[in-house]
């Protein structure tokens, strides 16, 4: 058994690390340019929690095939990386992308953070594959209110900027990160379960 409780298979090549951390977090941003652009247009309500979870499944998928936690903070620098490719092209301001960016970072870490306590359990755990969603979504909108308020604070989030608002931006935006870490790191690391069997037998 290894030290997440699967059975022992082949250890894959840091190779094959490297390029799945590639490919995961460039899907991952082109999402969230593409798509997040076009349900913009689209005026479709929720658009950065859908793309949210898109993102821990994402992650979710890299993890289960690889069981490396950090490798969830290189997803989301890639990620990042290929959202800020969009400054130069479209002639924003660096700032325009800055709190977006630091919520793939902060999701990412939480992410990483909350699958290495939860070490091996997660392997045979559903209940810790849930638990480790949900804790790393409340961290992450825990970290964006108090880091974000000095990054950039937009208008949104300078609304939270008073008596009580911390709590306020929890029930507003950190339980539906929750929620989307509970539901979409489960499914994700299914999906990367199924593979990684089918790769690695």
């Amino acid at each position: 058994m290894d030290n997440l409780g699967q059975k022992k298979t082949t250890a894959p090549a840091v190779r094959d690390i490297v390029i799945a951390l590639i490919v995961l977090g460039s899907v991952w941003g082109f999402l969230e340019v593409g798509l997040g652009g076009a349900m913009k247009a689209g005026d479709i309500p929720y658009k950065g929690d859908i793309l949210t979870g898109l993102g821990i499944g994402l992650m979710a998928i890299g993890f289960a095939f690889f069981r490396k936690p950090l490798m969830l903070i290189g997803i989301a620098a890639v990620a990042v990386m290929v959202r800020q490719m969009a400054v130069p092209m479209l002639h924003l301001s660096f700032f325009c992308k800055a709190n977006s960016s630091l919520a793939v970072m902060l999701g990412g870490g939480a992410l990483a953070g909350s699958v290495a306590l939860a070490g091996r359990r997660i392997g045979t755990s559903k209940v810790s594959r849930v638990a480790a969603g949900l804790s790393a979504g409340l961290m992450a909108g825990a970290g964006f209110y108090f880091i974000g308020m000095r990054v950039a604070p937009c208008r949104y989030l300078m609304s939270f900027s008073r008596p009580g608002g911390f709590v306020a931006w929890m029930v507003a935006e950190g339980l539906i990160w929750a929620g989307l870490g509970a539901v979409f790191f489960p499914l994700g690391y299914l999906v990367g379960e199924r593979l990684r069997d089918r790769v690695l037998g």
